[in-house]
């Protein structure tokens, strides 16, 4: 099998891809570290799979709402906008 674009031995810069094995029911899978993911070939036809870490992305949006939340609280306490309102008669 011949791929293109693969690093040969020797080839010095970072190597990208890693080697390429075969599973049981014959697919080949390629690892690429940058960026993260996978190219498999199966039957002639390529498919890319990137690396996502779901709960990562999950624990960064929680923590954005958390500090959000905090500093939306502490411009409240600092300056609460009731001062200003008043009351007609």
């Amino acid at each position: 099998m011949t791929l293109r674009g693969l690093p040969r031995p020797g080839e010095s810069g970072p190597r990208t891809f890693g080697e390429p094995y075969e599973t049981p029911d014959g697919t080949t899978v390629i690892t690429v570290t940058s960026p993260p993911g996978v190219f498999a070939i199966r039957e002639g036809q390529a498919r890319w799979e990137p690396a996502v870490d779901a709960t990562r992305i999950a624990l960064l949006a929680v923590g954005i709402g958390l500090v959000s939340a905090t500093l939306a609280g502490l411009a409240m306490v600092r300056r609460p906008p009731w001062p200003d309102v008043r009351l007609r008669r």
